[in-house]
């Protein structure tokens, strides 16, 4: 099941949920993303619409990693697998309870105004986000809507794991789903639009559902086009999306048996742009030399495709001047390497998702891009791999290891993780000062 955006997933989801009207309900979106949602569900059931104010506690050196969530009512939720295997001290956890706190308390004020919270004793709570992935935050606006008096609540997402039911457990009296797939590994993952939600989007949808019609919070649409990208004499497809007042563009090489297409790329691809990141996601060879398993690993064939690309990408009128980073996903992070190696090449950073650096290990002297290189940490050989890697790399560099990750980042949480990493390792260093200041 794919979904057009959320106020696409919003409508089906109020479909599924018509056997509530008449209840004496109320709705609650989670900020900021669900909010959208609820406010489709709320106007198919006729109820109204507050917020279930909820914050994730993210591991200190990975954000996008729920350890946890607050929510109001003094309610804590502690995911003890994530810091058990993060080795989260209780000092830490204690920091981010704090921190979250006065965050969360700011946007109470910002989302209500001098409005009350709606009453919820005695009512029907219908919990509404997005989608969930671990799980921490819908706990805790559940146990939230107990803690405030709701009779009876109904946790309704569009989207969550296969195994949705055992992670909620007794959280909520009804569990609404529309899709739970078993290769769930991010929840952006099926929509077609997931771009980030903003604090006026937020506020729009409460006040139109109170009947205090506002302007519509403004944004702007990055140029999106598919382009020939052409590396040398050979023809590639791709696409080409560049937000308004970009900061850079970033280069996508994918993997064996991947392509522009790729799922995960254009997952981190459309965190990229909400960042301001411009990104190209492009095919290394065509359809007939796909054929040929042994282009796919031809490290130095296909470092020379994207090193051609990056010229080709250079003489494009939206994307004059910007800084130029590559992010390379397993055997097409060696693809980058080795491009990022090249005599005079001019990238701002590169950044590896479960890559294959000893594909190019005879480059990774020359590389000198500051270089992420992102691991699961239980795809154990490739951890091995990129941490004889790291050593090898004279540039700046840093490996960073997604706790309970396996290769492909399948896990709830994981690719958001990598998603988070990549989008702060470029935005360090493809800001115009960082780049002006590396010559480039």
């Amino acid at each position: 099941m794919f979904f057009r955006d959320r106020l696409d997933a919003g409508r089906r989801l109020g479909a599924r949920l018509e056997h509530l009207k008449g209840h004496e309900v109320v709705v609650l979106g989670l900020p900021r993303g669900g909010v959208p949602v609820a406010a489709e569900v709320a106007a198919v059931l006729g109820a109204p619409l507050d917020v279930g104010l909820v914050r994730k506690l993210g591991v200190p050196f990975q954000p996008e990693l729920a350890m946890g969530a607050l929510g109001e009512e003094d309610v804590l939720v502690v995911n003890d697998d994530v810091v058990s295997t993060s080795r989260i001290r209780p000092e830490e956890l204690a920091r981010a309870q704090q921190r979250e706190r006065a965050v969360l308390e700011q946007r109470a004020r910002l989302y209500r105004g001098d409005q009350e919270p709606l009453a919820l004793v005695g009512r029907t709570v219908v919990v509404v986000d997005d989608g969930v992935a671990t799980g921490a935050t819908a706990r805790a606006a559940c146990r939230t809507a107990r803690a405030r008096g709701a009779a009876r609540i109904v946790l309704a997402v569009p989207v969550a794991p296969w195994d949705f039911a055992e992670r909620l457990g007794t959280e909520a009296d009804e569990l609404v789903c529309l899709h739970t797939p078993r290769d769930f590994f991010a929840v952006g993952q099926f929509y077609a639009d997931f771009a980030q939600v903003s604090d006026e989007e937020v506020i729009d949808c409460l006040a139109r559902a109170a009947g205090r019609p506002q302007a519509a919070a403004a944004g702007t649409v990055p140029e999106d086009r598919e382009v020939d990208v052409m590396a040398g004499a050979v023809r590639l497809r791709g696409r080409l999306t560049v937000p308004e007042g970009a900061s850079g563009i970033v280069m996508f090489a994918h993997g064996s048996g991947s392509s522009r297409h790729s799922p995960r790329n254009r997952f981190v691809a459309a965190g990229l742009n909400r960042a301001g990141l411009g990104t190209l996601l492009f095919d290394l060879l065509t359809e007939e030399e796909e054929t040929d398993r042994a282009n796919v690993f031809d490290t130095g064939l296909l470092a020379g495709r994207l090193a051609d690309a990056t010229d080709w990408l250079g003489e494009q009128p939206e994307v004059e001047g910007l800084a130029t980073g590559y992010f390379g996903a397993s055997t097409g992070a060696a693809a980058a390497l080795g491009a990022a190696a090249e005599e005079g090449a001019q990238i701002a950073a590169v950044v590896s998702r479960g890559g294959r650096p000893d594909l190019a290990w005879p480059w990774l002297p020359s590389v000198t891009a500051p270089t992420l290189l992102i691991v699961g940490g239980q795809d154990r050989a490739v951890l091995d791999v990129n941490r004889d890697a790291a050593a090898r790399l004279r540039c700046e560099k840093h490996l960073a290891v997604v706790p309970g990750a396996t290769h492909l980042f399948e896990e709830p949480g994981a690719l958001e993780a990598v998603t988070a990493l990549a989008r702060d390792w470029f935005a360090d260093h493809m800001a115009p000062a960082a780049h002006a200041a590396a010559g480039r």
